[in-house]
């Protein structure tokens, strides 16, 4: 079809906007209606077929979730201990007391060796669990009876007339037989361990120009964020 011919068909078959979307009118009152009229030649989708609005809210049935807020402290506890505040003073102090800071090596502390044994006992059998609450609790309980302070809070007179009766010379495989002496001397044993089996320490004998037992092996905190090398 030439162009002339196609502009003359579009002026004998006008198309308004709102037959092309099936829309009528409402006629004045008194007025009769009438259908409206179509062309043969008219390409108007049928009512049923034509374009619908969508629902941009509630498109392919797509709702975007509520997602709850949750207190961090409900799924995490922050520097979770097994044992109680009162029990892991008294750790800490009997690791300062036993292994404090000497020629340039780190003491108990700076090792964080009660926090290792805190978590070493929080997995180990359920005998060495109730040897251990129940030894700290022994302990802290005399300081409270003879020197009337918690044992976190004993000067080093004190602390010795409290440890010294119950150390024993042992053998590793036969500690004594006494209950609270063999915590007293198992846990000098873990601390020891634990302190110079620490990276802190084989960091301290590297720079002393020692050879550390087991270097390159030893105990560290899981933190990604940290790496040190020795």
């Amino acid at each position: 079809m030439r162009r002339r011919d196609f502009v003359k068909a579009i002026v004998a078959v006008p198309v308004t906007a709102t037959s092309m979307f099936g829309q009528t009118t409402t006629a004045p009152s008194g007025e009769k209606t009438s259908a409206p009229q179509t062309s043969s030649t008219s390409t108007v989708p049928p009512a049923d077929t034509a374009p619908r609005s969508i629902d941009q809210r509630g498109s392919f049935g797509f709702q975007s979730p509520v997602i709850p807020a949750t207190v961090p402290d409900a799924i995490a506890t922050t520097e979770g201990h097994f044992f109680d505040a009162r029990q892991m003073a008294t750790l800490r102090k009997l690791g300062d007391i036993l292994l404090p800071p000497l020629n340039g090596y780190p003491g108990s502390a700076q090792a964080s060796a009660p926090e290792f044994i805190d978590f070493l006992i929080s997995v180990s059998p359920a005998e060495r669990q109730h040897m251990y609450r129940s030894g700290l609790d022994q302990l802290n309980a005399d300081a409270e009876k003879r020197f009337a302070v918690p044992f976190a809070d004993v000067n080093a007179e004190q602390a010795d007339a409290l440890l010294r009766p119950w150390l024993r010379v042992w053998m590793r495989d036969h500690p004594p037989a006494e209950p609270f002496a063999q915590f007293i001397n198992l846990a000098h044993e873990d601390i020891r361990t634990a302190t110079m089996n620490s990276q802190i320490w084989s960091i301290a004998a590297t720079s002393a120009g020692e050879r550390a037992p087991g270097i390159g092996l030893y105990w560290s905190p899981i933190d990604p964020d940290i790496e040190m090398y020795v």
